[in-house]
């Protein structure tokens, strides 16, 4: 079993950042591919990052040039920056470990507005 523990979400106005971390309770940020997700109310949850065991980066178009996903193994953490943030970015945002039903974050809430 592998629990992922999400942190650094909050409030912030338009143009704002916030950094969000992914702690697993296991060493497998090396081995797996770690993924951000996130669902606003009323849309279905999407992709926003993810980075492979081999350290490839994919980043959904909406948010290319804005987010840059990163992990740490030692720390067995993965981090998502978000700048620029708008307020078509607020949602509930995931940390999943694997492919297929994964592991799955508890979703801190990202709040964008003025």
């Amino acid at each position: 079993q592998v629990q992922l523990v999400e942190s650094g979400g909050g409030l912030v106005q338009p143009g704002g950042s916030l950094r969000l971390s992914c702690a697993a309770s296991r060493s497998i940020v090396r081995l797996f591919v770690m993924g951000w997700y996130r669902q606003a109310p009323g849309n279905q949850r999407e992709l926003v990052a993810h980075i492979s065991s081999g350290g490839i980066t994919n980043y959904a178009d909406s948010v290319k040039g804005r987010f840059t996903i990163s992990r740490d193994n030692a720390k067995n953490t993965i981090y998502l920056q978000m700048n620029s943030l708008q307020p078509e970015d607020t949602a509930v945002y995931y940390c999943k470990a694997g492919s297929g039903s994964g592991y799955w974050g508890q979703g801190p809430q990202v709040t964008v507005s003025s």
